[in-house]
């Protein structure tokens, strides 16, 4: 009777923790990006980007008009996609200087301290929106080459104290699940020469009620003339129909 052969590392079987699938730990190839980046996308990303609603044009035309733009509205109205579109076109336009990307490290109540890995590869499950949509514009490898020469820059939340970012293009995603203070903090880290573009739905915070700050900040702005504050609708979902319908009910 022959001995079966003994598996390499390479085929481990993944680990799952939650809804997230991880390589096995002892996978030292593996790296966050060969997930979150699908190099095919080379060959077909997307050049050109067209609002397919009106509130999606209101808000690409604020994103082009203000230094700072909160987008706010539900879930698959673009507001992710369009504000990293803006930013790799000014990117390429020489128009500034580096991408930078943030998310609060929140998801439904899971700690990023349980997962394997260094702190990017903690945080790779929760930016996989912003890699998929970084691909999407610049294709897999380019967008591999240019975090790692810090030209685009993702970090938690937490990570952004004491900074003064210039000559810049920034984004904050998911908001609903920064609190005020939080928010504050990262409105104030605004720089010379760049432009800043916070998106969230209020209604889909994973806080504890009361906590999230997202409303009562873009209440305040919204008074404020050189700051653009776009509320999207259900009518800017793009996703399948019934996404919409479901969002009436729930």
């Amino acid at each position: 009777m022959s001995k079966k052969p003994r598996r390499t590392k390479s085929h481990q079987r993944p680990v799952k923790e939650g809804n997230v699938i991880h390589p096995a730990f002892d996978d030292l190839d593996w790296h966050p990006l060969d997930d979150a980046i699908d190099d095919t996308r080379d060959k077909k990303f997307v050049k050109n980007v067209r609002a397919r609603t009106a509130g999606q044009q209101e808000l690409m035309n604020a994103i082009n008009h203000y230094n700072l733009t909160l987008a706010i509205g539900p879930a698959g109205t673009g507001k992710t996609y369009l504000a990293i579109a803006a930013a790799v076109e000014r990117l390429e336009k020489g128009e500034i200087e580096r991408i930078i990307l943030s998310r609060p490290a929140m998801e439904a109540g899971e700690s990023i301290g349980f997962l394997p890995g260094d702190m990017h590869e903690k945080m790779a499950p929760y930016l996989r929106p912003l890699y998929d949509a970084l691909g999407d514009r610049l294709g897999g490898k380019r967008v591999r080459q240019l975090l790692e020469d810090g030209t685009i820059e993702i970090a938690p939340v937490g990570f952004m104290r004491g900074r003064t970012l210039n000559n810049a293009f920034v984004v904050i995603d998911e908001a609903q699940n920064c609190t005020y203070q939080q928010l504050k903090m990262l409105l104030s880290r605004l720089g010379w020469h760049s432009t800043m573009v916070i998106t969230g739905d209020p209604g889909q915070s994973d806080l504890l009620d009361g906590m999230s700050g997202l409303a009562d900040v873009a209440k305040r702005l919204s008074k404020v003339p050189d700051i653009g504050v776009i509320e999207l609708q259900q009518t800017d979902i793009v996703r399948h129909p019934l996404v919409a319908q479901m969002l009436d009910v729930l």
